[in-house]
């Protein structure tokens, strides 16, 4: 869950899954940190709906650790 203050910048970033305030500095996340936002479609229960939300990199390994079929990962060539 994102937060930001009177003038648009980020002030906060929250893990919706363990509630850990992640660090921002200077309205920069400085840690691994993921963020969703989804619109659903027609096809589902949740049509015209759009969800948000943030997850901390530990959360993350452990919600992807449980799939089936594991993420598909590629290496960057250039970090921006």
């Amino acid at each position: 869950m994102k937060k930001y203050n009177k003038n648009g910048q980020l002030e906060a970033v929250i893990c919706n899954s363990c509630g850990k305030k992640l660090v921002v500095d200077k309205g920069i996340v400085r840690e691994g940190a993921m963020a969703i936002d989804h619109a659903w479609d027609y096809f589902s229960e949740k049509d015209g709906q759009v969800h948000h939300f943030d997850l901390c990199e530990e959360c993350y390994d452990e919600i992807t650790a449980e799939f089936k079929i594991p993420v598909d990962v590629e290496e960057q060539l250039e970090l921006l």
